[in-house]
C-alpha cells in the first residue's frame, strides 16, 4: 500500500471511529441485553407477559374477538393490527394507535398503545406506551431496544444511527486494509513472504507493555470478529438507512419485484370495506394460493393488519421458507375492498438478495440457533463496545504522546 494512501485511511479510521465511538458502545451493550428482550421483559412485566392457561387441553379465543375485546377497552383507538398465532402461557399483544388529528394527520398519543389479552379468556390484562420510560420499569426493556435503535430520539435518532452504521460498514474495510503488512524494499535479505508478515496482526503480545496489549486487543480483536463486526453494521444499514441498503441489495444480488403501494385515500376508511372476518378468509385462501405457485408450506399464522389510508390488508404466516425461531415474515398484500392480491414476499429462495437480508437481520436480533447464539451475540455486543473503547484508549495514548513530543520540541 502505497505510504500516502495508508496515511489517509489511517486518518480516516480514527476520526470516523471517534465519531462512531459513542453510538457503538451505545450499541453494542444494549444489543447484548436485546439478545434476551423477551425473556427479561417477561421477569419484569409476568402479571401482563405470564398466563397461566385454565385447563392442560384450553384452547385460545379466536383472534378477532379478542380483537373486540381491545376495542372495548380502547373504543377512541384505531385497533388494526391482529396477532394470529398463539404461543402457551403467553399473551395476545396488540398494537394500537390513537386518533388522528384533523389538523395535522398525525396520531395522537395514549396511554396504552401495546396492550396484552389473556387468549384463553379475553381479559385485558393491562398496556403501556411501548418505550416511555416515564411510565416505570415496565417499559425498561421497551426503552433499552428505542436507546439501541434510534438513541430514544425518534425518527431523528432513527437516521443518525444508519449513518453512523454506514460509516461502521465502510470503516470495517479500512480497518481490515490498515492491518496488512507494510510493503517490504525488494532487496531486503531473507524476505519473509506476505502471508507470514500478516500473521503477528492476528496475535496477542501478553508480555509487552499495556498500551501493546490495547493496541492489539483492538487490531487483532478487529480481526478475529470482522465478519461479525460487518454482520451487526450492515444490517443496521438495513434497518436504519433503507434507502441505501435495499438498492444496494438489489443491484449486487437481486431482490423480488414488489408492486407499487396503493395511492393514499384522500379520506382513510377505518373499517375494511370486506369486513375483519372476510379479510382473514381472503388472506388465507390467497397466501394458500401464492404457496402453491412458489412451492413452500404454511406453518401457522402470524398477523393480520389493515391500512386505512391505503385501504389494504396484510397478512403473514410462517412457512417453511423462514428461518427465524420466534416468527416468521412470509407475507401477501391485498386489495381490503376487492379482494385482489396486490404482492407477496418469500423470505428466501426467490431471490439472493431477499435470502442474504433475510440472513442477515435474523442473526443481528439473534433469532436463529437458540439459547447458544444468543449467548454468542451478548459476548459480540460486549465486544464491539469493547473495540470501539480501545480504539479511543489508542487514540488518546498518541494524542498524549505528540503533546509530550512537541513539549519537548519547543523547549529544545
Amino acid at each position: 500500500m502505497p505510504p500516502r494512501l495508508r496515511a489517509g485511511l489511517v486518518w480516516l479510521h480514527r476520526y470516523v471511529g471517534l465519531v462512531m465511538a459513542a453510538f457503538i458502545v451505545l450499541a453494542g451493550l444494549t444489543g447484548a441485553v436485546l439478545a434476551w428482550y423477551h425473556a427479561f421483559d417477561a421477569a419484569i412485566n409476568p402479571q401482563w407477559l405470564r398466563v397461566q392457561p385454565p385447563s392442560a387441553d384450553a384452547k385460545p379465543l379466536p383472534a378477532l374477538t379478542l380483537r373486540e375485546r381491545v376495542r372495548q377497552r380502547h373504543p377512541e383507538a384505531e385497533v388494526n393490527y391482529v396477532p394470529l398465532t398463539h404461543t402457551p402461557g403467553a399473551p395476545a399483544v396488540f398494537f394500537i394507535l390513537g386518533p388522528e388529528d384533523p389538523a395535522t394527520g398525525e396520531h395522537l398519543p395514549i396511554e396504552e398503545d401495546e396492550v396484552f389479552v389473556n387468549p384463553y379468556t379475553g381479559q385485558v390484562l393491562g398496556g403501556r406506551r411501548w418505550g416511555d420510560i416515564t411510565q416505570g420499569w415496565s417499559n425498561l426493556m421497551p426503552f433499552i431496544y428505542r436507546l439501541h435503535y434510534e438513541v430514544a430520539l425518534g425518527a431523528v435518532g432513527t437516521t443518525v444511527f444508519g449513518v453512523v452504521a454506514l460509516l461502521w460498514t465502510l470503516d470495517c474495510f479500512v480497518g481490515a486494509a490498515l492491518t496488512l503488512p507494510r510493503s517490504a524494499a525488494p532487496s531486503s535479505p531473507g524476505k519473509a513472504s506476505w502471508w507470514r508478515r500478516w500473521v503477528p496482526a492476528w496475535r496477542l503480545r501478553w508480555s509487552h507493555g499495556r498500551y501493546k496489549r490495547w493496541f492489539d486487543l483492538h487490531r487483532a480483536g478487529g480481526l478475529w470478529l470482522w465478519a461479525w463486526m460487518f454482520v451487526f453494521a450492515w444490517s443496521s444499514v438495513a434497518f436504519n438507512l433503507g434507502s441505501v441498503y435495499y438498492p444496494a441489495m438489489h443491484a449486487i444480488a437481486g431482490t423480488q419485484e414488489r408492486p407499487a403501494a396503493p395511492a393514499v385515500k384522500p379520506v382513510p376508511r377505518d373499517e375494511p370495506a370486506m369486513g375483519w372476518p372476510a379479510g382473514l378468509e381472503r388472506g388465507r385462501e390467497l397466501m394458500a394460493g401464492v404457496a402453491r405457485d412458489k412451492g413452500f408450506e404454511v406453518l401457522n399464522e402470524e398477523r393480520l393488519s389493515y391500512s386505512p389510508h391505503r385501504g389494504t390488508f396484510h397478512y403473514r404466516v410462517r412457512s417453511d421458507r423462514d428461518i427465524r425461531d420466534r416468527r416468521g415474515i412470509t407475507s401477501l398484500d391485498f386489495d381490503a375492498a376487492t379482494g385482489a392480491l396486490l404482492g407477496s414476499y418469500v423470505p428466501t429462495g426467490e431471490s439472493g438478495g431477499d435470502t442474504f437480508t433475510t440472513w442477515l437481520l435474523a442473526l443481528h436480533m439473534a433469532d436463529v440457533w437458540g439459547q447458544p447464539f444468543k449467548v454468542l451475540v451478548f459476548l459480540l455486543g460486549l465486544a464491539s463496545a469493547g473495540l470501539s473503547g480501545t480504539g479511543v484508549y489508542i487514540w488518546w495514548k498518541k494524542r498524549a504522546g505528540r503533546r509530550v513530543a512537541a513539549a519537548r520540541g519547543r523547549r529544545a
